[in-house]
């Protein structure tokens, strides 16, 4: 079992996290959310990693982060693999649908994207992508720089479209999401072949991460955003291939991971109030959002969100298979509505429903929508 921190959240308030994330759970499944009479949310627009990507990596060969081919997207419309690793619909999705945007958020890579859907919000994210710049040189895909660069060739479109000012109301009224960490933390610092280990201890490295990462919102909020929401880091440690990594025979959480990921997030949220407080200007609203324990509860306690299996995943064994090591020789479980994971390393549509909600709840609770 994962060792209790020092930052874990009083029973009182993790109780009434808990209890949130059931009435959002219910009002999500009933229809979508209301946003408030005095906000506009002209576009919803996501950086980050596999989590959230919606099919840009689906061209790049040499990279072992991909998705698009079977057994990924079975659950989806018409059962199709379109590079989103899952069994059905990403966080993208949901987000977009849940604010009643578009029920898909398409990837900006995609060579048909028309004029309404670059207005209403594309996706950036990109799988293998972390905030460290040597994460995506291990899965061979473009840094997290390159989205910035994308975001900007973004922009003059809409500018070609709208023209200049609609571009900057469409930017200042678009929720964007950032979502990374997860491959910073398993993929580069406690992987096998761990160079980054070599140069920082987890404590200044968790501080290089958060560096990129200020950064990046530094750069979104120089191009026009101000409505950004900031994921932290998810109990990485308690996925099924980190267990099987890490977790010993028993497959327990791989604590160190998990201790890693609350490092991260409390100098992420730290990061992120200082912004707020000294650098963005007072129309803007920076959020962190906490999804290590909302995600830890549904893990260990998976009946309560209407799941049976949360330590192995669908695909295959369920015990290590992601990306490239999941494909069509592998076999399925019946049901991927009964597994928190769809692979090893990444949750199903069900799951990440419960997630958005949380994410959602967070955005409204800060006044971002």
């Amino acid at each position: 079992m994962m060792r209790r921190s020092r930052r874990n959240p009083s029973t009182a308030s993790f109780l009434i996290i808990c209890v949130d994330m059931i009435i959002l759970w219910c009002s999500f499944t009933e229809g979508r959310v209301k946003i408030a009479r005095n906000k506009t949310v002209s576009a919803v627009i996501m950086f980050g990693d596999s989590i959230v990507d919606t099919g840009n990596n689906n061209n790049n060969i040499l990279s072992p982060a991909r998705s698009n081919f079977p057994p990924y997207g079975r659950d989806f419309r018409g059962g199709k693999s379109t590079g989103r690793y899952s069994n059905g619909k990403v966080p993208s999705d949901l987000f977009a649908d849940g604010l009643g945007i578009k029920e898909l958020l398409p990837p900006y890579a995609d060579p048909n994207l028309t004029p309404k859907d670059l207005l209403t919000g594309v996706c950036f994210a990109v799988g293998g992508v972390g905030y460290d710049p040597f994460t995506s040189k291990l899965a061979n895909v473009p840094p997290l720089s390159d989205q910035l660069e994308k975001f900007k060739e973004y922009i003059e479109k809409l500018k070609g479209i709208a023209g200049e000012e609609k571009t900057k109301f469409i930017l200042a009224n678009s929720i964007i999401l950032i979502v990374l960490s997860s491959n910073d933390i398993a993929n580069t610092y406690f992987a096998a072949v761990a160079f980054r280990r070599l140069q920082y201890d987890i404590s200044s490295y968790t501080d290089l991460m958060v560096s990129y990462a200020t950064d990046f919102v530094k750069d979104l909020y120089g191009l026009g955003a101000r409505r950004i929401g900031v994921m932290g880091a998810p109990p990485i440690g308690c996925v099924p291939s980190q267990r099987t990594v890490g977790g010993g025979i028993k497959r327990n959480c791989y604590d160190e991971e998990n201790e890693a990921a609350i490092m991260f997030n409390s100098k992420l949220s730290a990061s992120l109030d200082s912004l707020t407080k000294n650098y963005v200007s007072r129309d803007t609203r920076l959020v962190y959002v906490d999804i290590y324990y909302p995600l830890l509860d549904v893990i260990q306690n998976p009946t309560r969100y209407g799941f049976t299996i949360s330590k192995k995943g669908c695909c295959g064994t369920g015990l290590i298979e992601a990306a490239l090591t999941c494909n069509p020789f592998d076999t399925t479980c019946v049901d991927a509505t009964k597994y928190v994971f769809w692979d090893a390393y990444h949750p199903t549509e069900k799951a990440y429903k419960v997630i958005v909600n949380v994410v959602i709840s967070a955005l409204s609770k800060t006044n971002v929508i």
